[in-house]
C-alpha cells in the first residue's frame, strides 16, 4: 500500500515536507461549588513534517539481553524473510504487536459504505523496522547468537538460521554499578568501560558517533532495555540541576545510576533517549539538560503484557460505571529480569509502575471514587526459572455493582515477555524519530519550533509515562491509542476521530444493496 494522500486545502505536499493547517478545539472548565462552566476554545496550529525518512541507527543498553536480541532477531528474520518450521507447521516473521506495522487506523467510509482502514505507518513517511541499524552496549560480552540461545526465546530452527548473521555482533562495553541492580548480576559483568564515570560518560558518547559515522547514519535514538535498577535518591547539589548532576558525574558520585549516565551522555550527543525499565533515570537534573539540549526523553517502563491489559479493563470498568475495589495482580517469570527482580530494591522499582496504571481512571470519576479514594492494589513478582521467559500472569478484579452486589473477573495471562516487548521498542524508536521529523506554529508564533522535549507521544507504550511538569498523566489505554492516531491525523490535515458517525443517525441515510 502507499501512502495516504489527503485531498483538502488545509494540508500541502511537497517533496520534503507535509504541512497541514489544523484547528485544535479544546475545553476551559471552572468549577464553582456544584456549577461546571464549560468554555469551548479552538486554536490554528500549522503542522510541518519533514517527509525525508532518515537513515536510523538504534542503540540498545543492554543488546544482549532477551529484549535485544529477540529485536534483533525479528529485524533480520524480517528482512531476509527467513521461515522455520515449528510443530504447528511453518511460520513467517512478521511484526505483530507493533502498532507502526501492524495496527490500523480508520479514515472513513467509500460511496458504498464500505469502511477504509490504513496501517499507521501509511499515514505519514516513517522509517521502516528492516531498514533499522543496530548496535547498543551490555555488560555481558557474549556474542548475539550465543545471547540468543541462552535467552530462549526464540524457536531452536529459527535460531538456528539466524546463528550466522548473530555470532560476529558483539555488544560495546557497557556500566556496571552493583549498588543499583541485583548482586546475582555480578556473574554476567565481563564487559565494562574502565574509568571515572566522567571517563565512563565521554565513552558513551564517543560510541554514539562512532557508530553513527561507521554506518553513515542520519540520526541515532538510544534506548535502555537493560536490567531495573533500584530508584536514585534526588538530592540537593547532586541531581537537581543539569549543572548539578554533570557536576556530580565529574566527582564520580555514587548516586548516579548507570541509565542516568547513558541519559547524560545521550543529552550531550543531542540524540534522543528512552527508559524502558521503571527506575526513577529520569531525575531532575536531566530533565533540565534535556531541555537545555532540547533533545527528546521518553519511558518509563515497557508496557507490554500485564498492565497493557489493566490499563484497559480498569478503564472498561470504571467507564461502564463498575467499580473496582480491589486488584490483586501476580506473576511469575524465569528470565533474567525476573532474577534480578528478585531483589527487594529493583522490585520495587517495578511495584510502583505497576501500581500507579489505574490512578487517573480512578480520579475520572468522581461518582465512584470519593476524593483520595483509591481500590485495594496489590502487585507481586516472583522468580521461577523454569518458566523462563514464558510469564504468567494472574489477575483478580473485585468490583462492585448495582445494588450491594459484586462482580470478580480472575484472569489468567501467558505473556511471552520479550516477544510482546521487540515490536514495543521498535515503536518508540520509530515514533521518537518521527517527532523529532515535526514542528509546529501557532498563530502568533514568528517560526516553526519543535514539541516539548519530554515525548509524551510514546506514553501509550510505557507503564509509567513522563510528562511536562504539572500536565496530565493519562494512562487510559484508549486515549493514549486515540492520541497517536489522532496526531497522525492532524499532521494531514485530517480532524480527530470522533466515532460519532453523524451521517448514519440522521433522517433518510440508506446503506446501498
Amino acid at each position: 500500500m502507499t501512502q495516504v494522500k489527503v485531498n483538502a486545502p488545509n494540508v500541502v505536499y511537497q517533496e520534503d515536507t507535509i504541512t497541514s493547517t489544523y484547528k485544535y478545539e479544546n475545553t476551559e472548565v471552572k468549577v464553582s461549588g456544584d456549577n461546571v462552566t464549560v468554555t469551548p476554545n479552538a486554536t490554528e496550529f500549522q503542522l510541518k513534517t519533514d517527509a525525508r525518512v532518515p537513515k536510523m541507527g538504534m542503540m540498545l543498553v543492554g543488546l544482549g539481553g532477551n529484549n535485544g536480541t529477540t529485536v534483533a532477531a525479528g529485524i533480520i528474520a524480517n528482512k531476509e524473510g527467513i521461515s522455520w518450521r515449528t510443530r504447528r507447521g511453518v511460520q513467517n516473521p512478521n511484526y505483530f504487536g507493533s502498532i507502526t506495522q501492524a495496527s490500523t487506523m480508520r479514515l472513513g467510509f467509500t460511496d458504498d459504505n464500505e469502511e477504509v482502514t490504513v496501517p499507521l505507518n501509511k499515514v505519514v513517511p516513517m522509517v521502516h523496522p528492516n531498514d533499522i541499524v543496530l548496535g547498543g552496549w551490555d555488560i555481558s560480552s557474549m556474542n548475539l547468537a550465543d545471547a540468543m540461545e541462552r535467552s530462549g526465546v526464540l524457536e531452536y530452527d529459527l535460531q538456528r538460521q539466524l546463528v550466522p548473521y548473530l555470532k560476529d555482533i558483539v555488544p560495546l562495553k557497557s556500566v556496571y554499578y552493583q549498588d543499583f541492580i541485583a548482586a546475582n548480576q555480578k556473574d554476567r559483568s565481563d564487559n565494562l568501560i574502565p574509568g571515572t564515570k566522567q571517563e565512563q560518560m565521554q565513552q558513551i558518547r564517543q560510541d554514539i558517533r562512532d557508530f553513527k559515522e561507521k554506518h553513515s547514519l542520519d540520526k541515532v535514538v538510544v534506548l535502555w532495555t537493560a536490567t531495573t535498577e533500584r530508584f536514585s535518591r534526588i538530592e540537593e547539589g547532586l541531581n537537581d540541576t543539569a549543572d548539578n548532576l554533570l557536576a556530580a558525574i565529574e566527582r564520580g558520585e555514587e548516586e548516579v545510576s548507570p541509565s542516568t549516565l547513558f541519559a547524560a551522555a545521550c543529552m550531550l550527543e543531542k540524540t534522543a533517549y528512552i527508559n524502558g525499565s521503571p527506575q526513577n533515570t529520569f531525575v531532575p537534573g536531566l530533565v533540565e539538560l534535556s531541555e537545555r539540549e532540547q533533545t527528546f526523553i521518553g519511558g518509563d517502563d515497557f508496557k507490554s503484557g500485564q498492565t497493557k491489559l489493566k490499563s484497559a479493563l480498569v478503564e472498561y470498568l470504571v467507564g461502564a460505571g463498575i467499580k473496582p475495589e480491589c486488584i490483586a495482580s501476580y506473576n511469575h517469570l524465569g528470565n533474567n529480569d525476573g532474577r534480578n527482580l528478585s531483589s527487594p530494591a529493583q522490585f520495587r522499582s517495578k511495584e510502583i509502575t505497576k501500581s500507579n496504571v489505574v490512578d487517573d481512571m480512578v480520579a475520572s470519576n468522581k461518582v465512584l471514587y470519593a476524593e483520595n479514594e483509591h481500590p485495594d492494589h496489590c502487585i507481586v513478582i516472583k522468580y521461577m526459572p523454569f518458566v523462563g521467559d514464558s510469564k504468567r500472569a494472574m489477575d483478580e478484579y473485585t468490583s462492585s455493582i448495582f445494588m450491594g452486589g459484586s462482580n470478580t473477573l480472575v484472569i489468567h495471562n501467558t505473556c511471552e515477555d520479550s516477544l510482546l516487548a521487540a515490536p514495543l521498542i521498535m515503536d518508540l524508536v520509530i515514533l521518537c524519530e518521527l517527532m523529532e521529523r515535526v514542528e509546529y506554529k501557532k498563530e502568533d508564533d514568528a517560526g516553526f519550533q519543535r514539541f516539548h522535549h519530554v515525548c509524551t507521544m510514546l506514553s501509550y507504550l510505557t507503564k509509567a509515562p513522563i510528562v511536562p511538569e504539572g500536565t496530565p498523566l493519562v494512562n487510559a489505554l484508549f486515549r493514549q491509542k486515540s492520541c497517536v492516531e489522532n496526531f497522525l491525523r492532524a499532521l494531514v490535515g485530517l480532524p480527530p476521530e470522533n466515532n460519532l458517525m453523524l451521517e448514519y443517525k440522521v433522517q433518510g441515510c440508506q446503506i446501498p444493496l
